[in-house]
């Protein structure tokens, strides 16, 4: 399993695109959220998309990044334990792919 230099985590695998788990990342702003009983519902107002967080654990995460300095941040935050890490990368990186999230400006 691939890790950052720093050791925060498992980097996202080979293959996702441009997602990078140690930078800021935050819910696109076309992006609505509605929380339900298996994770949420997620709708891109510019695009028309409808898709599916398919857990609670996964929606934490969604909501925490604009939280959190990087992605292994909002990981922690949200209780996802370590063998869980990668698979979570994945998922992240399909919904940057996706436009659901997109990296965001740090602050200083």
């Amino acid at each position: 399993m691939p890790t950052t230099a720093a050791g925060a985590g498992p980097t996202a695998p080979a293959g996702v695109g441009d997602f990078d788990a140690d930078g800021p990342y935050r819910i696109s702003g076309s992006v609505s959220v509605r929380p339900e009983s298996f994770g949420a519902l997620v709708y891109d107002f510019h695009t028309r998309r409808l898709s599916f967080l398919k857990t609670r654990a996964l929606v934490r995460v969604v909501e925490a990044l604009a939280d959190h300095p990087d992605v292994h941040g909002a990981l922690e935050a949200a209780e996802v334990p370590a063998h869980q890490r990668e698979q979570y990368l994945k998922a992240l990186a399909g919904l940057a792919k996706a436009g659901t999230i997109q990296p965001r400006e740090t602050t200083t």
